[in-house]
């Protein structure tokens, strides 16, 4: 039983994610490969968005990228939000998203965004 609205997040060998009391849960598919971990989807279902659920998420996966010293390759549009907002955090990421200035990492963002948008349209 969660209490004080604290989150459990667990882990799969190709899954993070975080179940909900109402039977839903939020994921955070990865996978491990030639020394990095790919983040490739973020998905949280509507009623629990804003909550900080996919930051656990993702907060995890660095967790694992630092056990295991791992490159991260931001793939999904909230991973590549998480490391627009925590600069500190981009010390873990691959080239060349570790060198892409604000800018570049925002249109990055903007581009897996509209890809995410067009295929969940289509």
């Amino acid at each position: 039983m969660s209490t004080g609205g604290s989150l459990e997040v667990r882990v799969t060998g190709r899954v993070i994610y975080v179940p909900f009391e109402d039977g839903s849960k939020a994921f955070l598919r990865y996978k491990i490969e030639d020394g990095k971990i790919y983040l490739i989807e973020t998905y949280t279902p509507p009623q629990h968005r804003g909550k900080g659920v996919a930051r656990r998420m993702v907060e995890k996966a660095i967790e694992i990228a630092r056990e295991r010293r791992l490159e991260v390759v931001p793939l999904c549009s909230y991973a590549v939000y998480y490391f627009l907002k925590n600069r500190e955090a981009r010390k873990l990421l691959a080239e060349p998203y570790r060198s892409m200035s604000d800018e570049d990492l925002k249109r990055y963002y903007e581009e897996r965004l509209a890809a995410e948008r067009a295929k969940n349209a289509g």
